[in-house]
């Protein structure tokens, strides 16, 4: 046998190597979401112990910044009532709820409905653009004490008040979201022989999701400071009401835990907002970021 041969027979070959190589363990790689979450509750729990150190250090008197363990304790006392007691925080936080999920659903849908109509009409974009500017540049807060005079302390006047402010973002950017679609994409549908509803819902309405997306993410929140203005100004029960009843008893602590009440149902509401927009916009291509660290 000569030495060429053994020196083949005793080499591995390189099937055998790259086999070896797959089957070697891979590093596992963090997930960035869930990373990016334990930072935020960090930050979290620091800021919050770094308002109560200071508050406490510095005897900052509390009608003025109560330190968050009587925020907390306020906070369990209004949910630890039942769901009818008046000076509970269930109770309250029904009525607020109910008046902001109606006029969200009403005002956006609205506008949404509108700005489908306009982008399908442009002769009825030109005829109403200038009542659109107007109508937006009047300050709602202004006119919430007309709308509670007209429709009285009830619920009706909250979601007017809350129809006015989600219906704007969602017109404006559903408007928006309309014209940006590609020419290409129209030329290519009118040269198939396309109708005008085959063209809205094969290209329009797909590329005007994201910008829809975007102003009902906004119109969330104002629905939330909609509802507390409409309290303010007139009504029988609701968050705001309880805030009033509350600083008018100089309870701050649990004035800043309406607040943190209202914080969870904005961020829920946006959260569900998030995760209707991934489902419906699933096709969307991923962030460049995310392919990155995903690859």
């Amino acid at each position: 046998m000569t030495t060429a041969t053994m020196n083949t027979e005793s080499a591995p070959q390189p099937d055998v190597v790259t086999t070896k190589r797959a089957q070697a363990p891979q590093p596992r790689r963090g997930n960035p979401l869930a990373s990016t979450r334990v930072q935020s509750i960090l930050l979290l729990i620091a800021l919050l112990g770094t308002w109560e150190g200071v508050v406490r250090l510095f005897k900052v008197p509390q009608h003025l910044v109560p330190p968050v363990s009587d925020i907390a304790v306020a906070l369990w006392r209004g949910l630890a009532t039942g769901p009818m007691a008046k000076d509970g925080f269930w109770y309250h936080g029904g009525v607020t709820l109910a008046e902001i999920l109606l006029g969200f659903a009403i005002g956006s849908g609205v506008g949404l409905a509108i700005g489908i109509l306009v982008s399908q009409m442009p002769k009825v974009e030109a005829l109403v653009e200038p009542y659109v500017a107007a109508l937006q540049s009047v300050p709602k807060v202004a006119v919430a004490p007309i709308i509670v005079v007209w429709l009285g302390f009830g619920i009706s006047s909250k979601v007017v008040i809350i129809c006015m402010l989600t219906f704007f973002p969602v017109l404006v950017t559903s408007i928006a979201g309309f014209k940006a679609v590609d020419p290409d994409r129209i030329d290519l549908l009118r040269s198939l022989s396309a109708t005008r509803w085959q063209i809205f819902r094969k290209a329009k309405f797909p590329s005007a999701l994201p910008y829809v997306f975007a102003g009902l993410n906004m119109a969330a929140a104002f629905s939330v400071v909609g509802a507390v203005v409409g309290e303010f100004v007139g009504a029988q029960a609701g968050l705001g009401v309880l805030i009033l009843q509350m600083e008018a008893q100089a309870d701050t602590g649990g004035s800043f835990a309406v607040c943190v009440v209202l914080s969870v149902i904005g961020v829920a509401l946006t959260s569900l907002l998030r995760r209707v927009q991934a489902r419906v916009l699933h096709w969307m291509p991923a962030d460049t970021s995310q392919r990155t660290v995903n690859a």
